[in-house]
C-alpha cells in the first residue's frame, strides 16, 4: 500500500506522518505481514466496531513503540505516563523498557537461569534482536484480536499472535511451521484516548519451544556447548 494512502489496519502512517517521523529502522512496511494476517486471521471484525477499533489500537500502539524513536512522536499513549507489564512483573516506564533493547527483549524477559535461555535478552540490543526475529519470521509475526471482554477506558481483550518459522533461529534450522501463541492483554486509556498502562499476560514457552524444533548447527552447537555445562548432543 502506497504511504499516500496510509496502512489499512494502523493509523499514523500517512505520507504526512512517514515524512514527519524519526524513524528507529527507516519507515516501516507492513505489506508482507498485513498478507499474513488476512491469509491467518480466524476473526474478520466489521469496520467501527468495538473489535476492529482495538485491534486497530494495538497494531499502531505496537508499530509506534517498535518503529518510532522520539516518545514525544508517539500517539496512542502518554509517553510520560505510560507504564508497560509484562506476565506479573514490575511494570516498566518506556525509559526503563528502553534499557531493555527493544520490545522482543521487553517482552521475552525471563528468570531463568542464562545456560537455560533459548533466547537471552541480556546478550540482545534493538538491532541485534530486530535482526533475529525478522530473519526468522520473515513475512512477519501477525496479532489478531479474538475477543474483546470490556471497552475503554479499561480494554480487556484475548490476543493471537503467529508466524511461519521460515528462517534459522539462533542456529537452528527453520522448520517452515507455524508458530503461535495466544495471551490477554489490558490497556487502560485516558480522557484523551490515550493508553497510560498495559499489562500483557502468555507463556513465552509457546513461541520459543518451536523456534528449537529445527536441528541445530554443528558450529552453533559447540559453541553453546563450551558455554553451558548442562548442554548435551545426546
Amino acid at each position: 500500500m502506497a504511504a499516500s494512502e496510509g496502512d489499512k489496519y494502523r493509523s499514523y502512517l500517512t505520507e504526512e506522518d512517514v515524512k514527519n517521523t524519526t524513524w528507529r529502522f527507516g519507515p516501516p512496511n507492513y505489506d508482507a505481514v498485513n498478507k499474513l494476517f488476512e491469509e491467518g486471521r480466524t476473526k474478520i471484525w466489521p469496520v467501527g466496531s468495538l473489535e476492529e477499533k482495538v485491534q486497530r489500537l494495538v497494531k499502531t500502539w505496537e508499530m509506534e513503540i517498535v518503529h518510532k524513536v522520539n516518545p514525544d512522536e508517539y500517539k496512542t499513549l502518554d509517553a510520560k505516563k505510560f507504564t508497560l507489564g509484562i506476565n506479573g512483573r514490575k511494570a516498566l516506564t518506556l525509559e526503563e523498557a528502553g534499557k531493555l533493547g527493544g520490545s522482543y527483549n521487553v517482552f521475552l524477559q525471563t528468570g531463568l537461569p542464562e545456560n537455560f535461555r533459548v533466547y537471552n535478552p541480556a546478550n540482545e540490543t534493538a538491532e541485534s534482536s530486530q535482526k533475529v526475529f525478522t530473519t526468522t519470521f520473515a513475512r512477519g509475526f501477525a496479532v489478531e484480536i479474538l475477543q474483546v471482554y470490556s471497552g475503554p477506558p479499561l480494554i480487556v481483550y484475548k490476543f493471537r499472535h503467529w508466524g511461519f518459522m521460515e528462517g534459522p533461529f539462533k542456529g537452528h534450522a527453520p522448520t517452515g511451521e507455524m508458530l503461535e501463541f495466544f495471551g490477554l492483554a489490558i490497556f487502560e486509556l485516558d480522557e484523551h484516548s490515550k493508553a497510560v498502562k498495559a499489562e500483557f499476560f502468555y507463556d513465552p514457552g509457546q513461541l520459543l519451544g518451536g523456534l528449537v524444533k529445527g536441528k541445530m548447527s554443528e558450529e552453533h552447537k559447540a559453541e553453546t556447548s563450551s558455554s553451558c555445562p548442562f548442554f548435551t548432543t545426546a
